[in-house]
C-alpha cells in the first residue's frame, strides 16, 4: 500500500465520500447526475491508494515557500512621545 498521504487525510477522504454518496442516496440514484460520482470515486481512490491528485497538482500550481533568509520580525518602531 502507498502512504503518500497520513491516514488522517485518508479518513478524511473516507468520510467526504461517504458524506457526498449519502447526499446521492437521499437524493435518489436515478435523479442524481453522473458528474456528482466524479468526486465520490477520486475520494475513495484516495482513501485506498493514498495517491491524491488534488494535493498533487495544487502542490504543482502552489509550491512551497522558501524560508527566509532575512530576520523573521519586522523591526520595531519607535514609539511616540507623550505630550
Amino acid at each position: 500500500m502507498n502512504s503518500n498521504i497520513s491516514s488522517a487525510m485518508r479518513f478524511f477522504f473516507f468520510v467526504i465520500g461517504s458524506v457526498i454518496l449519502l447526499g446521492i442516496w437521499l437524493t435518489g440514484f436515478h435523479l442524481a447526475h453522473w458528474l456528482l460520482y466524479v468526486p465520490v470515486v477520486f475520494f475513495y481512490t484516495a482513501t485506498v491508494t493514498g495517491i491524491c491528485p488534488g494535493l498533487i497538482i495544487s502542490g504543482k500550481v502552489f509550491p512551497a515557500k522558501a524560508p527566509s533568509k532575512g530576520p523573521s520580525k519586522a523591526a520595531a518602531k519607535p514609539r511616540r512621545k507623550k505630550r
